[in-house]
């Protein structure tokens, strides 16, 4: 998978280049902002939650690290980001999660400031009242112990019920379809599956503003990536509604993987996403906005 990586971010590279957005769907690229730093943690960043004002973020990172920083803005871009506070994420012994135990990936925060992540190395979703504190995990029923490796939960998000929703990348149900689990506060349980469209892998959820459930998914090609963020109506019987809103043309961003839904200024929808470089030199990490149809 690495060797693949490589491959088309080399390639991603060359071909990449501006007016090469959207390949379909009905949301607008607002802009791609390269986000820069030196520190060793800097990187890997798998998941972000942005502030309702648009400027607070929180941003995760695939080894265990997570960030709070504030976003610069001029009219709709983003021209800068200003870290406020970084911590390790820990274990249930308050340890410093590492290696395959530390493949953090999906975020959510409610609205107490209680922080949930989910894993992919070892599937699971932990339970944090503050971000250096130690960890609670949340009980992991058989389908947990049974995931893909690298295959498992990348992708978490809540709901404004509070419910938690996680989703595999590649572990599948028996017919294909994607299963959706849900946190009531005592189990999880099948909420409802989606249906798989080709070759995208959802990387990350949110629950936006106006209730529905959007996921972020990508493509790792031959020569680069695509991206695609689908949306749903969650209903009692499961979901209806499915919207594709945007599907990037090939090498238009980076290898998007975090997506935070929110409402700016204006009224406007929005989505925020950011980019994991694999802590390698050929790849960025981009905060990439678009503008949604409500």
């Amino acid at each position: 998978m690495r060797l693949r990586l490589a491959f088309a971010i080399a390639a991603g590279l060359v071909l990449s280049g501006p007016g090469l957005a959207v390949d379909r769907g009905e949301a607008q690229h607002l802009g791609s902002f390269t986000w820069r730093g030196s520190q060793p943690w800097f990187g890997g960043f798998s998941a972000i939650e942005m502030a309702s004002d648009g400027i607070g973020m929180t941003v995760l990172s695939d080894r265990a690290t997570i960030l709070t920083a504030r976003v610069q803005r001029d009219g709709d871009q983003i021209t800068g980001v200003e870290i406020d506070t970084v911590h390790k994420v820990r274990s249930s012994k308050n340890k410093v999660l590492k290696g395959r135990v530390g493949d953090s990936e999906g975020l959510a925060i409610g609205p107490d400031g209680v922080i949930y992540i989910s894993f992919e190395g070892v599937a699971r979703v932990a339970r944090y009242t503050r971000p250096d504190g130690p960890a609670k995990v949340l009980p992991r029923p058989d389908a947990f112990r049974h995931m893909a490796r690298n295959g498992a939960f990348e992708a978490l998000a809540m709901d404004a019920r509070g419910r938690l929703y996680t989703l595999p990348e590649s572990s599948r149900a028996a017919d294909g379809s994607i299963p959706v689990y849900r946190w009531d506060g005592r189990a999880w349980r099948t909420a409802f599956h989606l249906e798989q469209l080709g070759e995208y892998l959802p990387v990350a959820a949110d629950f936006g503003p106006d209730g529905r459930f959007y996921v972020l998914e990508r493509d790792t090609g031959a020569i680069g990536f695509r991206s695609r963020l689908r949306r749903w109506n969650v209903t009692a019987n499961g979901v209806t509604g499915e919207e594709i809103l945007f599907q990037s043309r090939l090498t238009a961003h980076d290898n998007l993987e975090g997506v935070s839904v929110w409402r700016d200024g204006q009224g406007r929808l929005r989505a925020t996403m950011v980019s994991d470089n694999n802590f390698l030199v050929l790849q960025r990490t981009e905060l990439v906005e678009y503008l949604l149809p409500d």
